[in-house]
């Protein structure tokens, strides 16, 4: 199996192959929905960490929303977002986000959010605000979060478990060996515990994870992860390429191929995940609508493949 190797010794950067490829975003139903969220005065993930999909996803009028401001307290090598001192908490934020979710009429909604080690409870009160003021404008919408770790703040999780997201997303990001120099501000067997934690809380609740490959890591490493996740009781997981945002984050060790992924997905379904989707381009959220239509019908058929 071929792979792309970046680190040359006289450091050029080889070209992206075709496969990570995408087309600039210019549609109008794209523009759209930039200015909705500007009118909205709502940040997304999709800019703010510079997604290769956000063309494809905001032309469909989907857009994962970033909330408790656009500045994180921790400086992670892989991710784009602002690092420094963080946003003061916009109250109405939970409402604008209720109603830009009414005005575009989206049956499923993904709502993330800057680390924010500064407050208390890490923002999960906010979370929560959110969840419920989606849940009166827009009752029949899904909603997916992707949480911080709330790392050592562990009485966070409950609060935002108890506003029964339909989704609980925190990704786990890279093998544990990568943690202290690409993930450092956080602790593996930590996000590990939380999405376990998560499950014990309201098992009914769908748990997902993400994993970036091309970083350094070997395969057997990407198994064991595997293997702990399913142990949390992971339903979904999603594996994509790492893209270095700027020259100031963590390069990339390679490209992994098409072909890869395909095994990868293959060996996790075979791991019991429900749901798993592992390509060049997965993001988190990318395709997350259709994706929670198969989690919900993954899990019905094997509940009646139980009976």
């Amino acid at each position: 199996m071929s792979v792309v190797n970046l680190n040359e010794k006289e450091g050029k950067k080889l070209p992206k192959p075709e496969w990570i490829r995408v087309k600039a975003p210019t549609s109008q139903e794209y523009m759209n929905t930039r200015d909705l969220m500007r009118a909205k005065k709502l940040n997304t993930v999709c800019e703010e960490a510079a997604c290769p999909n956000i063309g494809e996803c905001w032309s469909k009028k989907h857009a994962t929303v970033m909330i408790l401001g656009s500045v994180c307290t921790r400086a992670c090598a892989f991710c784009n977002v602002k690092t420094g001192i963080p946003d003061l908490l916009d109250p109405h934020e939970p409402e604008h986000l209720a109603q830009a979710v009414a005005e575009m009429g989206l049956h499923h909604v993904v709502i993330t959010s800057v680390d924010r080690d500064d407050l208390p409870d890490g923002g999960a009160e906010h979370f929560a605000r959110c969840i419920a003021q989606i849940r009166l404008t827009s009752p029949a919408t899904t909603v997916e979060i992707l949480t911080p770790d709330f790392l050592r703040k562990e009485h966070a999780i409950p609060v935002v478990v108890k506003a029964k997201p339909d989704v609980y997303n925190h990704n786990i990001e890279t093998v544990p060996r990568l943690y202290k120099t690409i993930r450092p501000g956080a602790r593996y067997f930590n996000s590990l515990h939380l999405l376990k934690t998560v499950k014990e809380i309201d098992p009914s609740i769908f748990t997902k994870s993400g994993l970036m490959v091309g970083l350094g890591e070997q395969k057997d490493e990407v198994l064991q992860v595997m293997d702990d996740l399913r142990a949390a009781d992971v339903d979904f997981l999603t594996i994509g390429q790492y893209l270095q945002p700027t020259p100031r984050h963590a390069p990339i060790d390679r490209y992994v191929t098409p072909d890869e992924f395909e095994y990868y997905a293959t060996m996790a379904r075979a791991k019991g995940f429900l749901l798993v989707s592992s390509s060049p381009l997965t993001r988190s959220s990318y395709h997350a609508g259709d994706d929670f239509v198969k989690l919900r019908a993954a899990r019905q058929a094997k509940l009646d493949g139980n009976k």
